[in-house]
């Protein structure tokens, strides 16, 4: 008789398993933030050929569709512009019960990544952070934080869930992402939602997808050099796999990112594998999206010049349409300290970025002036300067951190002054300039200013 009721249970599982029930991704949840005025993809799993039934509180349209033979369903549904709360409620017809959506916000949605300069949070002791927890909360702020997660191949769903802005889930989230998303809701009084998927000292290698690394000669010799470390992963695309792929479905307007101090002994290749990575992203999200990052900080490495190496490619990167980069020079206090903790100022300057390029707002200051050219009269080189509109300014009596040579490849510190806009540079030793530098050293924290209040973006006229 047991052996009868055992086989009835065994049966009764199969007909219970075969119906099974709607599934969503993580990211597909109560409390998230859809992107606005778009179609946004809703997705899932459910039993081969199902009939699904999809309704939107905004419209209150109702849309009908059938999961693949595969197990698969997906469903585009057009946004409003920003506002909420909604409800989604979906239907299955082998579910008993639907699946609701509640306290859906519709706004702007942004992904934070990079290394631990973006990861760093209140745990971390960031004095700014814990001046804002006692009027942080903020129903118009969301969190989806990814944990640190790898996968050899690319995932579908991650363990995380989408969380509303207060005192307790701000102190596990990134604070250069929350300022970002705080300025982001001021101006632009919409919804907020942030995406944080970022890992302390891991190389943008683990952030691209490993065909695009191993397909390219230069890109896989340099992710060879990189060094074991039991703190974080180093295979080509194993963060990717499993924290960017399982949400490149969902809709965002753009990215964050603050990474690079793990590549800077591969600073050559950086260029190539940093714009390989974000173009990635963008054909795996199948948007030109903007995406915003951070100039790595003055820090004291152990080899010379391999971190202004990589400024000097962060700095190229941003010929890939629809970026933007945030020069931090002066927002250092300890260039022993590769964490600066001034966050609230690195998430402002992503913000204004994004909000004069992608949302169009006039009047932002959100530019660093940029090395423009160099001309050589009478043993002065004078250098003048992109986004320097209204000239320069320096902080201090004179320009520190300047620097010329001439034709024997010899440097000097350089006596400098501002005139017409531009840049004076001169030296006894150097009877005829040929080349300059600014700011071009690992622990470099010049004085030169826009006067807008933005640090000009170190620079070299050569390429010794």
């Amino acid at each position: 008789m047991k052996k009868k009721w055992s086989l009835l249970l065994f049966f009764c599982s199969l007909v219970i398993a075969s119906h099974a029930a709607i599934r969503l991704p993580a990211v597909i949840s109560s409390n998230m933030v859809l992107q606005q005025q778009s179609s946004v993809k809703l997705w899932g799993w459910a039993s081969p050929g199902e009939k699904i039934a999809i309704t939107t509180s905004w419209n209150n349209r109702s849309d009908t569709l059938k999961a693949t033979r595969d197990a698969n369903w997906q469903f585009s549904v057009q946004t409003p512009v920003a506002g909420g709360p909604y409800t989604i409620t979906i239907w299955g017809s082998n579910t008993p019960a639907p699946i609701v959506l509640e306290n859906v916000m519709i706004g702007e949605v942004w992904v934070c990544s990079g290394q631990s300069n973006m990861e760093w949070n209140y745990y971390n002791k960031l004095p700014d952070i814990a001046a804002e927890l006692p009027t942080c909360y903020n129903k118009n702020i969301r969190f989806f934080h990814i944990p640190k997660t790898t996968a050899v191949h690319p995932q579908d769903d991650c363990a995380a869930k989408w969380t509303i802005c207060d005192s307790n889930t701000l102190k596990f989230f990134s604070a250069v992402g929350y300022f970002f998303g705080k300025k982001l809701n001021q101006d632009l009084n919409v919804p907020i939602g942030l995406i944080n998927a970022s890992w302390g000292g891991t190389p943008a290698e683990v952030w691209t997808p490993e065909e695009k690394v191993f397909s390219d000669a230069d890109l896989k010799a340099a992710a060879a050099k990189q060094k074991n470390d039991a703190r974080w992963p180093i295979t080509p695309g194993y963060t990717y796999n499993a924290m960017i792929a399982p949400i490149t479905k969902y809709g965002i307007a753009g990215s964050i990112w603050y990474q690079g101090e793990s590549n800077t002994e591969t600073a050559a290749t950086y260029g190539k594998l940093f714009t390989t990575m974000i173009e990635s992203w963008r054909k795996a999200w199948n948007k030109e999206f903007p995406f915003y990052y951070v100039q790595i900080a003055p820090y004291k490495y152990n080899s010379p010049l391999i971190g202004a190496l990589l400024r000097e490619q962060q700095t190229r990167s941003m010929a890939l349409p629809h970026t933007g980069m945030v020069v931090i020079t002066d927002l250092v206090a300890d260039t022993n300290n590769i964490h600066p903790t001034n966050k609230h100022d690195v998430g402002a300057r992503l913000a204004n970025w994004a909000l004069h390029e992608t949302y169009k707002k006039e009047g932002i200051v959100y530019k660093s002036p940029e090395f423009k050219s160099m001309e050589v009269k009478k043993g002065k080189a004078y250098i003048s300067f992109d986004n320097a509109p209204t000239g320069l300014m320096v902080k201090g009596k004179t320009v520190t951190e300047v620097y010329v040579a001439g034709n024997d490849r010899q440097f000097y510190p350089a006596d400098t002054k501002i005139e017409n806009n531009q840049l004076v540079v001169s030296s006894k030793q150097v009877k005829e300039p040929v080349a300059v530098r600014y700011g071009f050293t690992n622990t470099a924290m010049g004085n030169l200013f826009g006067k807008e209040g933005l640090p000009v973006c170190p620079f070299r006229t050569d390429n010794w």
